[in-house]
């Protein structure tokens, strides 16, 4: 018995240091998906004259941002919209009365999106 006691006292450490060693390679290995910029992805800085008369670098007009198309107009987006706002004006009354202010909110934003009543 004693003889298996002190393999394992040799072997524990060579064992740690091959399960530390795969752990290294494990995360070695792994590779990033795209997402997000290497090292390689870095923009080079441009080296530039020092002389006067050397043209500066053009730069380029910001493009304006592309207008995101508005989501339809849905129960769900209304009662969104409607406790953000009763939460910014109203949200020293009771919870009670602030659920029946959001459910007018609601019934009006539906009905000024031409959206039909709500099955019952």
């Amino acid at each position: 018995m004693n003889a298996s006691i002190l393999e394992i006292r040799k072997t524990l450490p060579a064992a740690r240091f091959v399960l530390l060693a795969a752990c290294a390679w494990t995360l070695a290995a792994c590779q990033t998906d795209g997402a997000s910029p290497t090292a390689s992805d870095a923009p080079k800085a441009e080296v530039t004259s020092a002389k006067p008369d050397a043209a500066a670098p053009k730069t380029q007009a910001a493009k304006p941002a592309e207008p995101v198309p508005e989501e339809p107009m849905t129960r769900t987006r209304a009662a969104r919209e409607c406790w953000m706002k009763t939460e910014k004006g109203s949200a020293h009354e009771d919870l009670d009365k602030r659920a029946d202010v959001v459910n007018k909110c609601i019934d009006e934003k539906m009905k000024a999106a031409g959206a039909p009543p709500p099955k019952t």
